[in-house]
């Protein structure tokens, strides 16, 4: 029997053999639960610099192509189309990488990275990213334009595979009235097989992000709501054949792969006005497993783990303390009353940092405590136990094979191919890992109290069935939305009104003036009683509808911020109001303010001289004019 065979029974074993310790245990509990956006603005400095923050980062057999393997890596999160005249730019001054770990050893024996450049045919002519719509790559109204190199590396030094053009930043739908068009221009053949594809994308990550507010509510009041519902990231999507990414190009020998993507990036030297990039590049943002840094390490350790390399985690005993003593575990039970489980969690270190095998090594020494072949290097025919170094990173077995229909709980419901074996865009990773932490891979039964999870179990916009597979950028803002965070999202009323999250007539400055609130609702977004008028929506009775101002409203006066009263009820409107658009003849009633008379200038007080001073004055005057022939012998005034 081949050893390719042997892998794919010992899969299929495995949904029916070892579900009660893994499909049915939440194991995809790498290290720790719910969090904001995977690692979204996940440490202090990272934050600072969103163009090269790792995001998420994706692995999976494609399932249009069984013999392939797709990885996906986000950067620059929570974009949205209203983020102009700049709006989201790829670093040309980074390095963007993929690595991949054959052997178990920690270290990529596979790398890929994108660098790029930037063509600016703006200058000093205007402030526009476009000039009107753009419906292709070189259409001329597309003025920022970038640039990439796909490099690969293989153990020495990077090797160009091909150069493409990036599809621009969502920038909305006048702009960009068909962003499908641009995306297949943009998708480019690798040699040697595969494609890929560099450009803005739906973000595929979905949460409720009120986990931080006592993880949702603390009762699970505040769940259902994708927070990250209408947002975008740049993404890089590369699909590769397996003999490309596998230990000694054998995928059947060799099936198990260690993922992870990283940014390096230059220091910058500030001037005025001006950045330039100097010095070797620095590991920058780093990602593998979903969430661990965001909620496994405490705040003092994010940024260093942002530029710590695989092969060290295991040897930083802070970094081991935190899987093998989750935080996670005991905020669940202080506010939900879930009990720990016991420590020191070996269960999660398997996850974490070994992968999933019956002889997977531990750092105690003791027997794996999940007893069953999944994802773990040690796996591979030609590995060496020895070399191997347990770190953290996404590991997938390719020799797994797709399911025909993916379960978002991926391995929590029997479904091998998902989470934790890699990682595809449906898998509910939020709800899996927090079933984990609560201890469910190591009673074989799920939380019930935990059961529901966030309730945002799949992805707002559908994903596509085919390379790149990550669904098309929106063009719709929060704003557009009245604020609502997507389908089941909590950000609208309850009676679903339009613009219903904006101020109201009644609670707006305009429409209640005497509130002390000095926000005026956007015109464009008010409701449509007060949306004819542009001044304000109680300046006439015909505009606005019934009512009025306050009998003693009071208007911010421009420059000393104190009011008037305003008029007891509204003015006749001049002319019938419109039936759209805005009334810019409207009048709003003013008091008038007579302009303040100058004050007059006041003569300046002269004090007469004391009589020595002006003694003194007139002897040197004297002086002074003998002295110049003009004295009393040659002046008959003497």
């Amino acid at each position: 029997m081949s050893r390719q065979s042997r892998f794919r029974r010992r899969g299929a074993g495995l949904v029916a053999a070892a579900a009660a310790v893994l499909a049915s245990a939440a194991l995809a509990g790498v290290t720790a639960g719910p969090a904001a956006a995977s690692s979204h603005r996940e440490a202090p400095l990272i934050s600072a610099d969103p163009a090269v923050d790792n995001t998420d980062v994706y692995a999976f057999v494609s399932p249009d192509q069984p013999d392939s393997v797709t990885f996906v890596a986000n950067w620059f999160g929570l974009q949205e189309p209203n983020g102009g005249p700049t709006f989201y730019p790829w670093a040309t001054d980074a390095n963007y990488d993929i690595n991949i770990d054959t052997d178990g050893n920690a270290k990529p024996d596979v790398g890929y990275r994108l660098t790029f450049r930037t063509e600016d045919r703006r200058g000093n002519d205007t402030f526009l990213y476009n000039n009107g719509p753009v419906t292709a790559l070189d259409d001329e109204n597309l003025l920022f334009r970038q640039y990439y190199t796909l490099s690969v590396s293989k153990g020495g030094g990077w090797t160009r595979l091909l150069e493409g053009q990036v599809a621009p930043s969502q920038l909305g739908a006048a702009s960009i009235p068909d962003y499908a068009t641009l995306r297949d221009q943009a998708i480019e053949n690798v040699p040697g097989g595969g494609k890929v594809y560099v450009g803005a994308a739906e973000d595929p990550f979905f949460a409720d992000l009120r986990v931080f507010d006592l993880l949702y509510g603390g009762d699970l009041s505040e769940v259902g709501q994708d927070t990250l519902a209408g947002t975008n990231v740049n993404t890089w999507a590369l699909q590769v054949p397996l003999t490309e990414v596998t230990d000694k190009g054998d995928p059947q020998r060799n099936p198990v792969i260690g993922v992870w993507s990283d940014t390096e990036r230059r220091t910058m030297q500030l001037s005025p006005g001006r950045a330039m990039a100097v010095g070797e590049p620095v590991q920058v943002s780093r990602l593998g497993n979903p969430l661990v840094n965001e909620v496994v390490l405490p705040a003092g350790l994010k940024d260093a783990f942002n530029g710590l390399t695989p092969v060290k985690d295991a040897t930083i005993p802070e970094v081991v303390q935190r899987v093998t003593d989750p935080e996670l575990a005991r905020l669940l039970d202080g506010i939900y009353g879930v009990p720990a489980p016991a420590t020191p969690r070996n269960d999660l270190v398997e996850i974490f940092l070994t992968g999933i095998a019956t002889n997977a090594p531990t750092l105690d020494g003791s027997p794996a405590p999940i007893q069953a072949d999944l994802n773990s290097q040690v796996l591979n025919a030609d590995s060496d136990p020895k070399a191997f170094q347990p770190s953290e990173m996404l590991r997938l077995n390719t020799s797994v094979p797709p399911a025909a229909e993916p379960n978002r709980l991926g391995v929590l419901a029997g479904d091998l191919q998902g989470f934790p074996n890699g990682r595809r865009l449906t898998d509910d990773v939020v709800d899996i890992e927090v079933q984990a932490v609560a201890g469910a891979a190591q009673t074989g039964t799920l939380v019930d109290a935990l059961a529901t999870g966030d309730q945002v179990d799949a992805n707002d916009v559908a994903f596509l069935d085919e390379f790149p597979y990550v669904a098309l950028p929106g063009n719709t803002t929060t704003a557009d939305t009245g604020g609502s965070a997507g389908p089941g999202g909590s950000g609208g009323s309850d009676d679903g009104a339009e613009g219903s999250s904006l101020r109201t007539e009644s609670d707006s400055w305009v429409g209640n003036a005497s509130s002390g609130s000095q926000m005026m609702m956007p015109v464009a977004l008010a409701p449509a009683s007060v949306a004819r008028c542009s001044r304000a929506p109680w300046c006439c009775s015909r505009c606005a509808g019934a009512g009025g101002p306050p009998a003693r409203s009071r208007r911010p006066r421009r420059g000393d911020g104190r009011g008037w009263p305003g008029p007891p009820g509204p003015p006749p409107c001049p002319r019938p109001p419109p039936s759209h658009g805005l009334d810019l003849s409207c009048p709003l009633p003013r008091r008038p303010h007579p302009p303040r008379p100058l004050p007059r200038p006041r003569p300046r007080p002269v004090a007469p001289a004391p009589p020595e001073r002006r003694r003194r004055r007139r002897v040197a005057l004297v002086a002074l004019r003998r002295r110049s022939g003009d004295g009393p012998s040659s002046s008959p005034l003497w």
